[in-house]
């Protein structure tokens, strides 16, 4: 899964998104400050509104999730 995210401007951005992504349980997250993107990968299905939900909390927008 693909999440193109919107706000993200240093390396402290890029962590906060990743820390918060990977508390979803069996995801490991692979964020780009350059592409503005969060590749996700899990052994069981992932919930996009879960996804969406936990990037928002740290207060970033998510713009795509594919």
């Amino acid at each position: 899964m693909t999440v193109k995210i919107q706000g993200m401007m240093c390396e402290h951005c890029v962590r906060a998104v990743k820390n918060a992504l990977e508390g979803i349980d069996g995801v490991c997250a692979e964020v780009s400050l350059k592409e503005g993107t969060a590749v996700l990968t899990s052994t069981a299905e992932i919930d996009t509104a879960r996804v969406r939900a936990v990037i928002e909390e740290e207060g970033y927008t998510v713009l795509d999730i594919a």
